[in-house]
């Protein structure tokens, strides 16, 4: 983590992307994918008392699960462009790190800009996971016929595993960031924030929570955040002001996204929208050419290392420790120089952190998940 007096969120810090917004003027979840007509924060309520948060019961006895995942890191950031495959147009939108969740619909909107300037309305998605199930919505509703590919669909795509709070962390390496990805990554962020909001209050499990950045030194918002700051409004507390025993602590109200249900129910979205969703593992460029649709998008995430060529494409490990649920706990904290983060799902809390870049092994580190543990239950004994 990079020090200038002040703690930030690095890259590599658990902030992994997610969900947004609410509002009651926004369109029902039911409702068609939604187009950009509002940009930014919508009113929100002050947040719950600070100093009474519920603690979190962190005991070995409540551990119900671990796993791991590879976050398609690229260290100059998500790439949507066009190029051409024999007779094919293919339009790539992948390589998003920790925030394929949060980015999904921005990027969509992105790549599907480009689909429209084909004469093709037939398209193929190559993936199911936040990303390319995102982009299917936007093609059915700009007028595309959409066949989505995958070899593994919800829940045992890489998005499941994320924990999926809005934020843009672990997207690209700063000193690699030119001013082109900055406009891109600030109309993605902006655009998957309205959007979201369309879910807020339906059946696809996204809601406003309030996100605790906790540490020992005063905090303030990472490069990446600071691209469209109106999405992240610091609120700063006083010492001994929150249930939190550090010295500085601030919030933000953001959005969660529930993966294993939002997953699962944009992708029947899709279905009822009359597209097919078929388990097919396409492993090489022959395989995506003989794709009988003449448009594909390539939302293969990590895959698409192999499938086009990739090499910038990196494997980032994260892993998560799951324990029983505590419906009383409705906030997320982060302690971004101990790489801790606690995100409170309907079926289970989630504690981690890890960030191991190059790392492929979807194993749980057994002593990464030791210390994991030991550092939440500091910090739920010390809470007041």
């Amino acid at each position: 983590m990079r020090k200038t007096g002040q703690a930030t969120i690095d890259r590599r810090t658990a902030l992994k992307g997610g969900a947004l917004l609410g509002g009651a003027a926004l369109l029902a979840p039911a409702a068609a994918a939604p187009a950009l007509a509002s940009i930014g924060r919508q009113s929100i309520s002050a947040p719950k008392d600070v100093g009474r948060l519920a603690k979190v019961d962190v005991t070995e006895q409540r551990v119900i699960g671990m796993i791991a995942g590879l976050r398609p890191y690229r260290p100059a950031g998500f790439v949507v462009r066009a190029e051409t495959l024999g007779d094919k147009m293919v339009v790539h939108n992948y390589g998003h790190g920790g925030c394929g969740v949060t980015l999904s619909w921005g990027t969509a909107d992105l790549a599907v800009r480009l689909a429209q300037e084909s004469e093709h309305r037939r398209a193929a998605v190559i993936g199911a996971g936040a990303v390319g199930l995102a982009t299917a919505r936007l093609l059915q509703d700009r007028g595309f016929a959409v066949t989505v590919y995958a070899a593994s669909l919800p829940p045992h795509t890489t998005s499941n595993v994320s924990a999926a709070v809005f934020g843009t962390t672990n997207i690209a390496d700063e000193a690699l960031v030119t001013p082109a990805f900055r406009d891109q990554l600030a109309h993605a962020a902006r655009y998957a924030h309205t959007a979201f909001q369309t879910y807020v209050g339906g059946d696809h499990n996204v809601r406003w929570i309030e996100f605790f950045l906790i540490g020992d030194q005063p905090i303030e918002l990472p490069w990446d955040f600071a691209v469209t700051p109106e999405l992240y409004t610091l609120r700063h507390y006083a010492s001994g002001e929150t249930s939190f025993a550090s010295p500085h602590v601030a919030s933000f109200t953001t959005l969660f996204i529930e993966t294993h249900v939002y997953l699962r129910r944009l992708m029947a979205d899709v279905e009822r929208r009359g597209s097919r969703v078929v388990v097919r593992d396409l492993r090489n460029l022959a395989d995506v050419a003989a794709l009988p649709e003449p448009l594909v998008v390539n939302c293969a995430g990590l895959g698409a290392r192999d499938l086009f060529g990739d090499t910038d494409m990196v494997p980032v490990k994260g892993q998560l420790t799951r324990i029983l649920p505590q419906p009383e706990v409705d906030y997320i904290y982060l302690d971004p120089a101990r790489d801790l983060y606690m995100f409170p799902r309907s079926d289970g809390i989630v504690l981690g952190g890890s960030h191991e870049e190059g790392v492929w092994s979807t194993e749980p580190d057994e002593a990464r998940a030791a210390e994991v543990m030991a550092g939440h239950q500091t910090i739920a004994a010390e809470m007041t």
